[in-house]
């Protein structure tokens, strides 16, 4: 099965930026598949929401409390994604979840990273 880990947590004064990577890894890599990758985040006492995606073709989504201001790329390649977070706002911390959405004959399956603290200090 797909194993998600995710780097690049931590604390960040407003204004300032980090910068966060999950690789992924499994056999299902092996065989050619459609994919989603991207960041959720949960903050405390809130849902859990999309942040970024990207797709394998290289389409991207953002929420509208990130646009402009956190990028989501990805690297084929090394099966990762990243996604870096510039302006940070206090409202951003959170709990930053890497998710991979993979998508065969139609059925998508997600898989999820261990979470991820990111902490802004105003």
């Amino acid at each position: 099965q797909v194993q998600l880990v995710e780097f690049g947590g931590g604390l960040a004064q407003a204004g300032g930026s980090l910068r966060l990577s999950c690789a992924a890894s499994g056999s299902i890599f092996s065989i050619k598949t459609s994919n989603t990758m991207g960041w959720y985040r949960q903050a405390p006492g809130k849902e859990r929401e999309l942040v970024a995606d990207i797709s394998s073709g290289g389409s991207t989504n953002y929420a509208d409390s990130v646009k402009g201001r956190f990028t989501v790329s990805r690297d084929n390649a090394k099966n990762t994604v990243y996604l870096q977070m510039n302006s940070l706002k206090p409202e951003d911390t959170a709990v930053y979840y890497c998710n991979a959405r993979i998508t065969v004959l139609s059925i998508s399956r997600d898989y999820w990273g261990q979470g991820t603290q990111v902490t802004v200090s105003s």
